[in-house]
Order: structure tokens, then C-alpha cells, then sequence
């Protein structure tokens, strides 16, 4: 029977050797595991991710964090002058510090939905499920 091109492209045939620790190798197993992958699958891909063939983050997810980036920038401004405030012997009203405090919890609750987001969308894309 003849192959057809994208299952000759599929064929893994080459080999990459890998040394592991006992330890090691228990906790890439286990990740393994937990992805729902084999071990030899769960390192293939985390190897062309990390090479950038198949990167984890897209454009978008990129383009996400940036954005959260300067939110937590622009907070970090603000906590930076409200505590040069109080080491100067000035009282900051409540309404910087409250909503300081709202702006960081808010970019804070959003980074963590996004990065799990991600973490979803990149395990499914590792088991070569659409995301």
C-alpha cells in the first residue's frame, strides 16, 4: 500500500536521546500523565515549543499579557507614589488608596483567568485537540 504524503509526514522516525534523573523522569511522567499524553509526545511537544516552532504563546495571548503588563506598570506607579506620600508625613485619601488597591485585584484576577486560559488552550493544542 502506498503511503500518502501526510502520513509520510507524520511518521516519527527519528530519535532524540535524553537523559533523565530518577526523579526526574517520575515528574515528566507525571506531567505526562496529567496532560493526558505519552511521555514521548509530552516531550516532543514542549521541545518544539520551546525551540519556537510551535510556540506556546500566540499573537494574541501576546498582545494580552502586554496589555495587563502595563495595567500592573501603571498601578505599580500609583502604590510608588502613594508610599512616597507617607514616607514624606502626607496622608494619601482613602479614595487613591482604595482604588489602587481595586485597580491591582482587578488586573491581578484577570491575569490569573487569562493564564489559565492559556494553560487550557496549550494543553489541548499539546494533545493535538482543537483549542
Amino acid at each position: 500500500m502506498v503511503r500518502s504524503i501526510s502520513e509520510a509526514s507524520k511518521r516519527k522516525d527519528r530519535v532524540a536521546h535524553v537523559r533523565f534523573s530518577p526523579a526526574e523522569f517520575d515528574a515528566l511522567e507525571a506531567a505526562a500523565s496529567a496532560a493526558g499524553m505519552t511521555v514521548s509526545a509530552f516531550v516532543r511537544s514542549l521541545s518544539m515549543e520551546g525551540a519556537g516552532v510551535r510556540p506556546f504563546l500566540g499573537d494574541e495571548d501576546r498582545m494580552v499579557l502586554g496589555l495587563l503588563a502595563d495595567g500592573m506598570r501603571a498601578i505599580g506607579g500609583n502604590l510608588n507614589q502613594i508610599a512616597r506620600a507617607i514616607n514624606t508625613g502626607r496622608v494619601p485619601t482613602d479614595g487613591d488608596v482604595t482604588g489602587s488597591i481595586k485597580d491591582a485585584h482587578s488586573v491581578a484576577t484577570t491575569l490569573a483567568a487569562e493564564l489559565a486560559e492559556m494553560t487550557r488552550r496549550s494543553a489541548a493544542a499539546r494533545r493535538g485537540e482543537g483549542a
